[in-house]
């Protein structure tokens, strides 16, 4: 079996749409039979892709005359949150500030590039602080971010593996759009880091949904009863996802959209 290669982005450019600068991936498919538009609500970029090589400059021409179209659908993205200081962002499902501090030397030597502060200590709300140049902030909470994730889906992962009787080959995060996690016939797991924004019993969920696959390789009747029986309120934190799950990406998000896999969007 041929190992399915990703297309690959060839030429970034930019649309200018009331106002506001929209970046455009364009992309060479040979699979795909047309040219396509793809609009991103999650990121709020624009990705083109051309059967060939040689359309790449038609499938911008295209994007060009799509823009009544694209503007609609941006509509509905929520404006981007940077991970930079005085943000607010989710963590366990509650907000937290982002504080840049530059701590005295004595200070700064027990603790790491990123610390949580709890909402006791700041006297107002939690706080993820973050140390160093400013323009290291968006990366160092993002890896601290990750790091979270991988701590604690790690956790519930082997907990749940170990109440089914079943063992995942491996365990990777990612940060797709279209799910927030996969279980693989290799008997691989993979999640979003982005659980980690999410309310601990959201994590939960696609941590023991995840792991039930591991059983059932389908979303059959024995699937959910296994899955109730592990979390019998799992309804409510599929439909946290449903709700505010897309939200989550606006946070940190990459400028022109890429992502790890290639992703079910609106499609023109």
């Amino acid at each position: 079996m041929t190992k399915r290669t990703k297309p690959i982005p060839l030429h970034i450019d930019y649309l200018d749409i009331d106002g506001r600068t929209v970046p455009v991936t364009a992309t060479h498919n040979p699979r795909a039979r047309r040219i396509i538009v793809r609009v991103d609500l999650a990121a709020g970029s624009v990705q083109v892709t051309s059967p060939s090589r040689r359309g790449m400059l038609n499938a911008l021409q295209f994007a060009q005359e799509q823009r009544e179209w694209i503007a609609e659908r941006l509509e509905r993205v929520p404006p981007p949150v940077p991970f930079e200081d005085g943000s607010m962002v989710p963590f366990r499902g509650r907000e937290h500030l982002i504080h840049h501090v530059v701590p005295r030397r004595r200070e700064a030597a027990g603790v790491g590039p990123v610390w949580r502060v709890r909402s006791a200590d700041t006297g107002g709300v939690p706080e993820i602080c973050v140390k160093g140049h400013s323009d290291f902030v968006q990366r160092r909470v993002t890896d601290w971010l990750k790091l979270q994730a991988r701590t604690e889906l790690n956790e519930k992962v082997l907990a749940f593996a170990a109440a089914f009787d079943v063992r995942p080959s491996r365990i990777t995060l990612r940060d797709q759009t279209s799910r927030w996690g996969s279980c693989s016939p290799s008997r691989a797991l993979s999640f979003s880091w982005r659980l980690i924004m999410a309310p601990s019993h959201v994590l939960d969920y696609v941590a023991v949904h995840e792991v039930a696959h591991l059983r059932h390789m389908n979303h059959g009747p024995r699937f959910w009863r296994l899955v109730e029986e592990a979390m019998p309120n799992y309804e409510a934190a599929k439909k946290w996802l449903e709700v505010h799950g897309p939200g989550l990406h606006r946070y940190g998000a990459d400028p022109f959209g890429r992502v790890d896999e290639e992703d079910d969007e609106d499609e023109a």
